[in-house]
């Protein structure tokens, strides 16, 4: 049972770290997107190689950050349950969402490459973003940014680990959904943040004592602990 404990903690860590690695490399290497479709797909075409590790290491990131949300939701289930609860499940919903949204961006990486039917494809590519798919974007978006921020909120109300790990966690929201408007460096920013915070975390949960993640009871195991008399 230990074994099975230390491997659900040392997972979660991993997680942690995975996640916002992947993250990191994704924005880091994203290419400047133009205001018109056809530009759009002219710069993925550009960037090569970088495009397309790119949108593979967001479409990766997504399944680790579901793991980090329950390690995190684990860590906080005693001492904020609400918080931490709905905080799992909004960014379950924002890793599914970036996850379709991420398979659309395959598709982009493909139509990119034909350049002998870049117009047709730039039609397609504006019908796509008019369409009732990218609802699904929108649900990564919010599930993430509100998943993220509540983790934040219990992090910090609950003093598990230093204020600024939390701190941290809001300025990666600021620079990630805001702060391209003041600088182009923001989004490589707030990578650096997402990656301090999650490692800080990792660091945190690995040190946890490994009864911490030991499963509970069965229910019917602990009904025949129970005296009859």
């Amino acid at each position: 049972m230990n074994d099975s404990a230390r491997i659900r903690r040392d997972l979660a860590a991993a997680a942690l770290v995975l996640t916002s690695l992947l993250g990191l490399v994704s924005v880091a290497l994203q290419p400047d997107f133009p205001a018109g479709h056809g530009a759009r797909l002219a710069a993925i075409d550009h960037a090569g190689t970088t495009a397309v590790v790119s949108a593979v290491a967001f479409l990766l990131q997504q399944l680790p950050f579901i793991v980090a949300m329950l390690g995190l939701g684990h860590l906080l289930r005693s001492s904020a349950p609400r918080l931490s609860t709905t905080g799992v499940l909004l960014g379950c919903v924002g890793a599914f969402g970036h996850t379709v949204f991420a398979g659309m961006s395959m598709v982009y990486l493909l139509m990119a490459t034909d350049a002998s039917h870049r117009r047709e494809f730039a039609a397609l590519y504006a019908r796509i973003e008019s369409s009732p798919v990218m609802l699904f974007a929108l649900l990564g978006l919010a599930g993430t940014v509100f998943g993220l921020l509540l983790m934040a909120v219990a992090l910090f109300r609950t003093r598990v680990v230093p204020l600024w790990v939390p701190g941290l966690l809001v300025a990666f929201l600021v620079l990630e959904f805001a702060g391209s408007a003041v600088s182009t460096y923001a989004s490589e920013l707030a990578g650096a943040c997402f990656l301090v915070a999650f490692a800080t975390l990792a660091v945190h949960l690995h040190r946890m004592p490994v009864d911490a993640w030991r499963a509970p009871e069965p229910a019917e195991r602990a009904l025949a602990d129970v005296p009859l008399s």
